[in-house]
């Protein structure tokens, strides 16, 4: 029998991962497995960048627009339903291809969840009044305080991150990032992982083009659109949070636009920090697509049959 391969291909916000994995797929017959937490749902599409219909079209795409944003869905969810999609896949295919940002839900494929201490309901409650006293920047600050390793790779826009690694923390006395990796689940499937590099200035720039990109196809239609269901965690995202401080009228839509960019590119930075503390990324630039593929030929098995 065959061995298995997941080829994990991740980088930065806005730095062409889409059309690099439909390469990928092509390549090796392959379908694509979506790790970008906020394309789950189909009433976010602009603003997430979500494959056009056209890029749909030329390879099949999982985990794209499958939820709403009115359905709770976490990483263990996400875990779970990938490795029984892999299951079934890797019946009849021998490699798949998952991309996207979200590099908490790639680890949790890759290596599987952490163990983490149970929190006390009266430590939950402590943390959320933290969080309706102070909001978001008095959970900022205290992570920073007590786990500054975890604060310079979280999602600092989401609460909920935030709140755990305070919880564990008030539980236990110890960091939180302390608790994460320190066992790595046995997969049935060999991993590939492939980053993409780009240079800062032009990131930058691709950054810049891409939300103005977005807001010219309709970017604030479709946030009037869920602007009733703003208090739900996935629209505590870039591109969405910003507009509805537009259309609360505590900004003008330019400086909205203008902090879009911005929070954007600090998203990419941290994500180029997670993924610079995984060593086991083989990095190309944006142009070596078929360096990658020639990378992926010399580590797979005999016997696979490729199609270029």
């Amino acid at each position: 029998m065959n061995k298995k391969y997941l080829i994990v291909l991740a980088g930065p916000t806005a730095s062409g991962k889409t059309a690099t994995a439909i390469k990928l797929a092509k390549a090796f017959d392959a379908e694509i497995i979506s790790a970008d937490s906020r394309q789950f749902y189909k009433e976010m599409s602009i603003g997430t960048a979500a494959p056009t219909d056209e890029e749909l079209r030329q390879v099949k795409h999982n985990f794209v627009h499958h939820l709403s944003i009115k359905e709770k869905y976490d990483v263990a969810d996400y875990e779970r339903d990938v490795l029984s999609y892999l299951k079934n896949y890797f019946k009849t295919n021998d490699i798949a291809v998952m991309t996207g940002g979200s590099g908490l839900f790639i680890d949790a494929v890759c290596n599987g969840l952490d163990a983490m201490p149970d929190i006390s309901d009266e430590i939950r409650a402590k943390v959320t009044k933290i969080y309706e006293d102070g909001g978001i920047e008095a959970l900022q600050k205290e992570v920073e305080k007590v786990d500054n390793e975890y604060f310079q790779i979280v999602d600092r826009q989401n609460p909920r991150r935030l709140q755990r690694a305070l919880e564990v923390y008030c539980q236990t006395g110890k960091p939180y990032s302390t608790f994460r990796q320190k066992n790595t689940a046995e997969r049935d499937f060999d991993i590939i992982k492939l980053a993409i590099l780009w240079d800062r200035d032009k990131l930058i720039e691709r950054i810049n083009r891409r939300v103005d990109k977005m807001m010219a196809e309709g970017l604030l239609d479709e946030v009037k659109s869920v602007y009733q269901y703003r208090q739900l965690n996935p629209l505590n995202t870039v591109g969405y949070k910003e507009l509805f401080d537009y259309l609360d009228g505590k900004c003008t839509l330019e400086q909205s636009v203008e902090q879009i960019k911005i929070s954007t590119r600090q998203y990419a930075k941290r994500q180029m920090t997670w993924l610079r503390k995984n060593n086991d990324y083989q990095w190309f630039k944006i142009e070596q697509t078929d360096e990658m593929i020639d990378y992926v030929k010399k580590i797979t098995v005999n016997g696979l049959r490729f199609t270029v």
